[in-house]
């Protein structure tokens, strides 16, 4: 576990429950546990790379973290907003209530219109929401900036110093994030973006087949609104490359992530609910453990769960 985390690199990267604006142009537009958007004019814009760490933060508080599973590239033109008075972009700052509307911090001007100008940037926007972690609050802004490898540093993307931010949080929280996170960076590395491009094939059909049989219902927790259900496989759909009606069960999207990496997994003997130590520091998981499942099994249904309890407990167990 020391070596893994040796070699973990991790980013605080700050964003907004509204679109993230910049004084200099229109901002990124991100969705905190499920991706972020940036382009080429963010210092270090091109070091943040797939298998990384994200921990997201709006200046004044922890929001949570990630590993980041696939960044997409595009190109786009955007509107670039100067000082009219030094030129400068960086400095220009929007005022709510004062006017004149806008402020330039550098040269100290007021000024109700920027000048404006047209620039092609290269867009980049992360994917990280299957590893997804919950953390709002656990830590503040200043300890969030003291454990920045350069505590000083302004920029978007600052990177963190992984060994004492984990430390900080389960000493904080009692979260363990390191294991659920190398899991996930074991899927990335494993080919989890195919996997995930291809499951998109039939998936909806696959969807819509499992509720013609469950219902609005959760496997593992009960009735629940449709629109938070999905379709989880209980096998590997990048080995198999097929959707098979009997190989899945409706999972809540919380509960649907927690049993892909093998935090929620099923005794196929006893046919109930197994959820790992870590999950379990979480009440609302604690509760399900030992429980029976809201759906029922059929000899498929258990000779694919017997595989998924086989990887995950064996491998735990083997660390």
């Amino acid at each position: 576990m020391e070596d893994a985390m040796s070699e973990t690199r991790a980013w605080l990267a700050l964003t907004v429950t509204e679109r993230r604006r910049h004084g200099g142009n229109d901002g990124y537009d991100d969705v905190p546990d499920v991706y972020y958007s940036w382009d080429d004019t963010v210092p270090h814009h091109g070091n943040v790379q797939v298998g990384d760490i994200i921990v997201l933060w709006n200046k004044k508080e922890l929001i949570g973290l990630s590993v980041i599973e696939e960044i997409t590239r595009d190109t786009e033109v955007k509107f670039v907003y100067r000082c009219p008075y030094c030129s400068k972009g960086n400095g220009i700052q929007t005022r709510q209530t004062k006017r004149p509307k806008y402020t330039c911090y550098r040269c100290k001007s007021e000024f109700d219109q920027p000048t404006v100008h047209e620039k092609e940037v290269q867009t980049f926007r992360s994917r990280h929401d299957t590893g997804w972690l919950e953390l709002p609050g656990c830590l503040s802004g200043s300890e969030l900036r003291n454990l920045c490898v350069n505590p000083k540093s302004q920029h978007s993307f600052r990177l963190l110093d992984w060994a004492a931010f984990t430390a900080a949080i389960t000493a904080k929280a009692g979260v363990l994030a390191t294991p659920i996170l190398n899991s996930v960076r074991d899927h990335v590395v494993g080919g989890h973006k195919e996997r995930t491009v291809r499951a998109r094939i039939g998936q909806a059909t696959f969807r819509r087949r499992l509720l013609e049989l469950h219902g609005a219902v959760c496997a593992f927790s009960g009735p629940t609104p449709i629109p938070a259900l999905e379709a989880a496989h209980l096998y590997s759909y990048a080995a198999v490359g097929q959707h098979h009606e009997r190989g899945g069960l409706l999972l809540r999207r919380d509960i649907h992530r927690l049993f892909d990496l093998g935090e929620l997994t099923v005794h196929p003997g006893k046919q109930v609910i197994d959820v790992a130590p870590l999950t379990a520091t979480y009440p609302s998981y604690a509760r399900l453990h030992g429980q029976s499942l809201y759906a029922p099994l059929d000899p498929i249904h258990i000779e694919w769960l017997t595989k998924h309890w086989d990887l995950h407990r064996e491998r735990s167990q083997n660390k």
